[in-house]
């Protein structure tokens, strides 16, 4: 196995180094990460190909959250290679989640795969391409502190009129069924001046909505200006402040850590988004108990209520996990009850997915796997009847929404997004793309909001 500190490498020589293709699955974190090592990629000397056909490297981030994942990744190298698109000159590059949860195991099952990082070793992919180059040998390189990869990384690049910024690494929660805290490490938050010094460069390159990211990211306890541990709350009015910054958004909130100065913050930041996402992930108190969850259902629906009285026109979406190892026709009876009192806007809801290392894999799980789907099929079924229903309120309003580029449907329409997250597309010139403009809402599709602009 190489050592890339064994080889020195000029990554920040500006020639022509090859061309680099991208692909991502999974969380909002992952697409970040893509984007910070396409700037990093580029600004090593490499060209971004917008398809991975020709590429002479390919890097891949994905997810071990669910296994299904990780299987489409794999699927996706294999086709690559039958279809022709990859060679045996071709750089394969495999990371995020899953190469800090499986780690050599890539190579083994994979000979095609030349490297292997973590979500903390990206920005030393420029180094581990080249020491890949130099020797032929395979390389696996997933650790390294939660925010050197911060320190390492280029100034980012244009990202188009809403910006993901990471304001923290990894949970420390660990819920028995997740592999997170294994795959991204413990809690660890970034200072607040570094965040909002990068807020300021996307805010330069035309950003109107910056989208705070973490694991669990109302746990943020980065150091402020005083020095200081901060509170994510304090982190938000920071940003709400910052001239340019015209909505903010912020994923993925834990309920155990949802205090109330961040309620409070929501009811006086009216530049915070209309739609909050607080997994909930059971309406049962003893699967919630199993999973480790340090809440119960009562407990969430207060804090629904308490959101519900800071902001009344307020969306919220979920996570919701199914066959859960022993749930019983009574635990999903709970949970379909919790869905019918909160009314979730939307939800990402899936079947539970074993994730080796973890101790909910350990546990005994006799549930079929066919009742396991019907149960999705009826909390889906309800989630989209609730969705539907929002989008339906939403007829003859008036919406301020974040116009994001060309309708993929239609090129004379735009495409744009609301407060409570819903698509929106209209009819409109091309220069309205990346600023914030009014819409009504002139009819409701299964998935997108018709709208007509203001005064056009």
């Amino acid at each position: 196995m190489s050592e890339i500190t064994g080889i020195r490498i000029n990554t920040n020589a500006k020639l022509q180094m090859g061309t680099f293709h991208v692909a991502v699955w999974g969380c909002q974190m992952n697409v970040y990460d893509a984007d910070r090592i396409r700037d990093l990629m580029t600004a090593s000397g490499y060209v971004e190909k917008a398809e991975p056909d020709g590429a002479d490297v390919i890097i891949l981030v994905t997810c071990a959250v669910r296994a299904k994942a990780e299987d489409k990744v794999f699927n996706q190298i294999a086709t690559w290679r039958h279809r022709g698109v990859t060679n045996d000159e071709t750089v394969i590059a495999l990371g995020g989640c899953v190469g800090s949860e499986l780690g050599q195991q890539i190579i083994e099952m994979n000979k095609g795969v030349s490297i292997v990082f973590g979500p903390r070793t990206a920005h030393r992919l420029p180094a581990m391409v080249a020491a890949f180059r130099a020797t032929g040998d395979h390389i696996v390189d997933v650790k390294a502190e939660a925010l050197e990869k911060f320190d390492a990384l280029p100034e980012q690049g244009q990202r188009g009129p809403s910006a993901f910024v990471t304001i923290m690494e990894g949970c420390s929660n660990n819920c028995t069924y997740c592999i997170v805290p294994h795959t991204r490490g413990g809690e660890d938050s970034r200072p607040e001046q570094d965040i909002l010094d990068e807020i300021a460069i996307h805010l330069e390159h035309g950003v109107k909505e910056i989208h705070l990211l973490g694991q669990n990211v109302n746990s943020y306890r980065g150091l402020n200006a005083e020095g200081k541990v901060g509170r994510f709350s304090s982190l938000l009015y920071e940003v709400a402040s910052i001239p340019g910054v015209e909505r903010l958004r912020f994923t993925t909130s834990n309920p155990m850590e949802f205090t109330d100065d961040i309620v409070q913050a929501i009811a006086d930041l009216p530049i915070i988004a209309d739609s909050i996402h607080i997994p909930v992930q059971s309406g049962s108190d003893r699967i919630l108990k199993l999973m480790k969850r340090d809440y119960t259902s009562d407990s969430y629906r207060e804090l629904v209520a308490k959101l519900r009285k800071a902001r009344p026109n307020i969306y919220i979406s979920t996570d919701i996990i199914v066959g859960f190892p022993g749930e019983t026709d009574e635990d999903f009876a709970e949970t379909m009850r919790l869905v019918n009192d909160i009314k979730f806007d939307s939800s990402f809801s899936f079947i539970y997915s074993k994730r080796p290392g973890t101790p909910a894999a350990d546990l005994e799980d006799p549930v079929p796997l066919d009742h396991k789907r019907q149960n999705l099929y009826v909390l889906q079924a309800k989630l989209e009847e609730y969705a539907s229903m929002y989008s339906q309120q939403m007829l003859g309003t008036r919406q301020r929404v974040l116009v994001e580029g060309i309708s993929r449907k239609n090129e004379n329409e735009l495409k744009a997004r609301t407060s409570n997250n819903r698509i929106a597309v209209f009819e409109g010139s091309r220069d309205l793309v990346g600023k914030m403009i009014d819409i009504d809402v002139i009819k409701v599709m299964s998935h997108t909001l018709k709208g007509q602009i203001v005064n056009a």
